[in-house]
């Protein structure tokens, strides 16, 4: 019963995304929501101005209302009876909140998309607004899993699992998990800057995940992850080179708020940061650049950051860098699936 729901969440957000996508593009073409190609990126992208932004509504779309209806029928149809012991009411809490602190970055991002766009001004949000807007998301997040966790008893969120031990970080863990959060959605945002890069990195971390979920036992995250799989692979449709729309700063938060949601959702920390390496050196490329740029008094570390600007100024095709990073996440995946067979979840 459990596989159906999970191909049916998959099914009804590719459908939902896919099938929006041309009265989406319309519109925002209509009104003229395009996309201004900074300085700072390579020259060729100047010919991607105007492109639509703010795409990523496209699957925000169709992963709520899959969710919001797969979830709840998987539950219903299955019955007590059917539920594993990991199917307990804060496994249902979890899902549902994972989903919201999605949203809620969803609409962090919007909002910066919006400065951006309608009142160009092209860098939108400043630093220090999206850091405390951001990390006051990650907040009610935990106090939320803080506090269910205490009134239905639930255990074992503050260790941290990997092949063959566990270390449980206290008190530590909850300052930790918000940075980890934080970092996550901001370097999902930092991936989306080639056509279908951030997309096909996350259906391929989506893919692990529903199966990760699902030898745990945890078909309501499976489903949850199936219907990222499904939007994910919807918006390629619109969104791979040469793009038809990008999905914004709203879609990158969105994605990465849903990618923690579910490595929360599972309590597999560890597999999660493994999962998501693609999306934390896209991150550090950055950091790293900086930080070399101040050092040296001017000399860059890579030809250009985030890294897969690098890879463009080294004469990498889009779809090129699509491709290997593509592999590389399904590498690291199959890595996430055999560190799952000898996790051990408290």
């Amino acid at each position: 019963m459990n596989g159906i729901w999970t191909m049916a969440a998959a099914l009804v957000s590719f459908l939902v995304t896919a099938l929006s996508g041309k009265k989406t593009i319309s519109f925002l073409h209509k009104i003229k929501y395009g996309q201004t190609i900074l300085e700072i990126g390579p020259s060729w992208h100047k010919r991607k101005q105007g492109t639509p932004t703010m795409g990523g509504i496209m699957f925000i779309l169709g992963i709520v209302i899959s969710t919001s209806v797969c979830v709840p029928l998987y539950y219903f149809t299955s019955g007590i009876q059917g539920l594993k012991v990991t199917e307990t009411p804060f496994m249902i809490l979890k899902i549902y909140a994972g989903l919201v602190m999605a949203f809620l970055f969803g609409l962090i991002g919007f909002l910066d998309d919006y400065i951006k766009v309608v009142k160009k001004q092209n860098k939108g949000l400043n630093p220090k607004q999206k850091l405390i807007l951001q990390f006051s998301v990650a907040g009610l997040y935990l106090i939320v899993l803080y506090t269910a966790s205490k009134l239905l008893g639930a255990s074992g969120l503050t260790v941290f699992s990997f092949p063959f031990f566990n270390i449980d970080l206290g008190f530590l863990f909850w300052p930790l998990a918000a940075v980890v959060i934080v970092g996550i959605v901001n370097a999902s945002n930092l991936t989306d800057g080639v056509d279908g890069l951030n997309s096909s990195i996350t259906f391929f971390v989506g893919i692990f995940m529903m199966i990760i979920a699902s030898i745990y036992g945890m078909f309501g995250l499976s489903i949850e992850a199936a219907a990222m799989v499904g939007g994910c692979l919807g918006f390629l449709i619109w969104n791979f080179h040469p793009a038809k729309v990008f999905m914004g700063d709203t879609g990158s938060l969105f994605l990465g708020g849903m990618v923690c949601s579910l490595g929360f959702g599972m309590k597999q920390y560890f597999i999660l940061i493994l999962l998501c390496l693609p999306y934390i050196c896209e991150m550090f490329s950055v950091i790293l650049q900086v930080i070399y740029f101040k050092l040296t008094k001017g000399k860059r570390l890579f030809k250009m950051s985030p890294i897969h600007h690098h890879f463009e100024m080294l004469g990498w095709s889009e779809v090129k860098i699509c491709v290997v990073f593509s592999l590389f996440t399904v590498f690291l995946g199959v890595l996430s699936f055999i560190s799952a067979l000898f996790i051990y979840l408290p």
